[in-house]
Order: structure tokens, then C-alpha cells, then sequence
């Protein structure tokens, strides 16, 4: 099995969730809700802090196709040290498994696989009620990105500030994001991006955004970054490719077909601001025209 087909413990919780018992549900969450340091702790305090039974870890262990706790227990071992692989492990352990053929094929065959995994694990309900959020012209919408996500994040917001108004891309310099902190109000949206060697300030950030009653949307990897615990609603895209790089292109994709849904929700509104901006867009003549 490919690095790209491996399914991560919570992967495998978010999709086996509806066939699991009350008590195997209210141990998932508990795990969902501190991934992965609660699943490292013993089976007893992992049973205690999710308030049920030593036996239901168990049983939720090889429901999820382990043999049992410490197989889990194992692959979220494995799953940490992933999160905080450095570019050059990630290239090291890519490049001690490469199979034959052109890397450009090789790129392109992980990031489909990465597409189709991560498809497969999308709630559609959840997906709408995301594009529901962000098309309220009563919510504010405000964006923020990492490190390298910060070019995703700057995509996302110049899109949605041409279909709608009331949206604020934060600033990359953290020390200036207590003041758009100040600046949110009960029911606006946080969009945030971030993916592994997650983030402090942006954990910071959705904690504080949390605190004051905004909606937080994350985009994240498979394994979640930390941000999970206060978002609303959460992207979990595959991201792993034969590189010293993590790819963000699945990432990309999900936030584009959002784009295109609120767009859709939103298109005489969006038409007119879109209508508006060509105008101006002529008047700096910004854009070659050849006609």
C-alpha cells in the first residue's frame, strides 16, 4: 500500500462514524476533538476521558480495522511523527520508495489518488452549509493562512471579494491580528488554512476568533492540524506527493468548487459587483484589450 492510500485513524473514525454504537460515537468525538494525544494516552485514560468503557476502546479499535488499542495506538504514533516531518525527511522517505517512471507521472498519479481519497471522505450536506455561511451578506468572512497556505488564502479572499462584500483577508503578521480579532462580531466566518508543522498563531487565532462566537471553517491535511478542535466545519484534504513539499493542489480544488457554490448562490449579486468591477477595471485600464 502506497503512501498516498494509507487512511489515518481519524479518517478512518470520520468514516465508520454512523456504523459505530452511542458509546463508540461519544469515544470518537473525544478522540476527533484531541487528535492524536488522546489516543497516546493509556487505554484506561483514553477510556476515562471519553467516559466510557475500557472494552469500547477496543471494540472501536477493530472497528476501525485494527487488531486492537495498541495497533491503533501505533499508527498514531506513526501519524505524529508524520506531522512533524521536515522537508528533507518527507523527500527521504519518498525517495527510498520511488517506483519506476517519470516523476511528472508519478506527481500526477498521487495527487489524483489524493483526489479521489479525499472525494470520497467530503459530506456534501456539510459542504453546502459551509457555501450557506459564506453567501450570508449578514456574516462577516474573514481569511487567513500560514506560512505556505497564505497563497491559498490570498486566492480564496480575492475571489470572495468580488462576489460578495464584508470580507477581510488578516494580515501575515500575527502581531497585528488582535485587531482584526477586535473587529469580528458574533456569526461571522473564519476560513482559515493550515496543514502539517501546524501553526501556533493560527491555533491562537481560531481559539480567540471561537471565543467571540465566529464560525470557524478550516481547510487542513488528513491528520488535522490542532485548528480542528475550534472550527464548525472542517476540510480534510489529502496532501502527500513524491516531493519534499506537501501539495496543496486538493486543497485548491475544494476551495474553488466552493467559490463557484457561492458564486452560484450569490450570482445576481455577484454579477453586478463583477459588472461594477470591469467597469473600473477599464477606467485604470488594468487589462489589455485588443479590440
Amino acid at each position: 500500500m502506497g503512501i498516498a492510500e494509507q487512511k489515518t485513524v481519524a479518517e478512518r473514525a470520520r468514516q465508520t462514524f454512523d456504523d459505530l454504537t452511542r458509546a463508540e460515537r461519544q469515544l470518537a468525538n473525544a478522540l476527533l476533538d484531541n487528535y492524536p494525544m488522546l489516543g497516546l494516552e493509556s487505554i484506561t485514560a483514553v477510556a476515562e476521558s471519553a467516559g466510557v468503557s475500557t472494552p469500547t476502546v477496543v471494540r472501536m479499535a477493530k472497528k476501525l480495522g485494527f487488531g486492537g488499542f495498541p495497533e491503533m495506538q501505533a499508527s498514531l504514533r506513526a501519524e505524529l511523527q508524520a506531522t512533524i516531518s521536515n522537508p528533507i525527511a518527507k523527500h527521504d522517505q519518498w525517495a527510498a520508495s520511488a517506483l519506476e517512471g517519470h516523476l511528472l507521472s508519478r506527481f500526477a498519479d498521487a495527487v489524483t489518488e489524493n483526489i479521489r481519497q479525499t472525494l470520497h471522505q467530503i459530506d456534501k450536506a456539510a459542504f453546502d452549509a459551509v457555501a450557506g455561511l459564506l453567501s450570508d451578506p449578514e456574516r462577516n468572512v474573514h481569511v487567513v493562512g500560514g506560512r505556505i497556505t497564505r497563497s491559498m488564502a490570498d486566492h480564496f479572499f480575492t475571489h470572495m471579494q468580488v462576489i460578495r462584500p464584508g470580507v477581510t483577508q488578516i494580515a501575515s503578521n500575527s502581531n497585528s491580528w488582535p485587531h482584526y480579532v477586535l473587529n469580528m462580531r458574533a456569526g461571522d466566518v473564519l476560513v482559515a488554512f493550515d496543514i502539517r508543522r501546524y501553526e501556533h498563531d493560527i491555533l491562537r487565532l481560531t481559539e480567540m476568533a471561537r471565543a467571540r462566537d465566529v464560525t470557524v471553517v478550516l481547510f487542513t491535511d488528513q491528520w488535522g492540524s490542532p485548528a480542528a478542535r475550534h472550527a464548525a466545519h472542517r476540510f480534510h484534504a489529502r496532501i502527500e506527493v513524491p516531493s519534499a513539499w506537501d501539495s496543496t493542489a486538493v486543497i485548491l480544488f475544494i476551495s474553488e468548487a466552493l467559490i463557484a457554490a457561492i458564486e452560484t448562490r450569490t450570482w445576481e449579486t455577484t454579477r453586478a459587483r463583477m459588472n461594477e468591477l470591469e467597469e473600473l477595471f477599464d477606467k485604470t485600464r488594468l487589462f489589455r484589450k485588443f479590440v
